[in-house]
């Protein structure tokens, strides 16, 4: 059993609560997940189970994909809504169109400070976990790319004003900051009151399992399958499979300057190998 799942992440819990329950369901401690979720957050997961661990830090799970819902009229001490208040304004003066042109500010290559609630790691403790011990944490600004941010509903909501957003973004945006730079932009504070990731890299939402599916049926996506899915792939005949399983380089051109899986010819996933001059050399090894 060597491959990845990607689970459905549920509210409440965290990413190494996940690993946790899928080593039962595996069977195997060799279980590890990319790009971590905090507890709030649902959606994508991936885990890797066995040899596939291996394969999870050279995934190129660069590009995300959120669904969130933004709470404008208050900001609070987490930018979501488990935290608590911290001050509230009324938004009857924002418009839509000042909403719209807020997010519409924020894409591209922007300076990011993260939320004090991430999953950044601050002296080997997650972020969120120094502040809702009651910390006060302090984060530098991050560069981050936010490809697009489309708005689906402005809608007001007993005090405050709800809007929906789906976020293509770079690894390391934090959606929380852009509920809270939103409203402080607009004067008002915000904050998240739901957030969804929908997307990390070649793996969607429509992909995933939730924990209880998973109980009932163990869905893996096969080592191979998963590097055809993740990385270029180049096809070798026997001599060359032979030398990739002792490590050797190979005479071969390959596409991109890029790690890229090679495959023997009965379609097994063998290793990621990547140009290195006149010969393509081995990144990794799986074989």
């Amino acid at each position: 059993m060597n491959g990845l799942v990607v689970v459905d992440k549920p509210a409440g819990i965290t990413s190494h609560d996940v690993v946790a329950r899928v080593r039962r369901l595996a069977g195997t401690r060799k279980v590890g997940h990319a790009g971590t979720l905090d507890p709030m957050a649902t959606g994508v997961l991936v885990v890797g189970v066995n040899r596939a661990t291996r394969l999870l830090g050279h995934l190129l799970l660069t590009d995300k994909g959120y669904d969130a819902t933004v709470r404008l009229g208050a900001s609070t001490s987490t930018d979501d809504a488990e935290g608590e208040f911290v001050a509230t304004h009324p938004v009857g003066g924002v418009s839509e169109d000042a909403v719209r042109a807020g997010l519409a500010s924020m894409v591209g290559e922007i300076d990011q400070v993260p939320s004090a609630v991430s999953a950044i790691k601050i002296d080997g403790k997650r972020a969120y976990e120094r502040v809702r011990a009651g910390e006060d944490v302090q984060i530098s600004a991050r560069r981050v790319r936010i490809s697009a941010i489309t708005v689906s509903r402005v809608e007001a909501v007993d005090d405050f004003l709800d809007v929906d957003i789906a976020v293509a973004c770079s690894s390391g945006t934090y959606i929380r900051a852009i509920a809270r730079d939103l409203g402080a932009d607009l004067g008002v504070g915000g904050h998240l009151t739901a957030l969804r990731r929908t997307a990390v890299g070649p793996f969607g939402i429509d992909q995933a399992h939730t924990l209880e599916e998973l109980a009932e049926d163990f869905s893996l996506l096969d080592i191979s399958d998963a590097a055809r899915a993740s990385f270029p792939a180049y096809e070798l005949d026997d001599v060359q499979a032979a030398m990739v399983r002792v490590g050797k380089k190979l005479p071969i051109d390959l596409p991109e300057q890029v790690p890229t899986a090679v495959f023997a010819p009965t379609g097994e996933f063998l290793a990621l190998y990547e140009r290195g001059g006149d010969l393509a050399r081995p990144v990794a090894v799986f074989v």
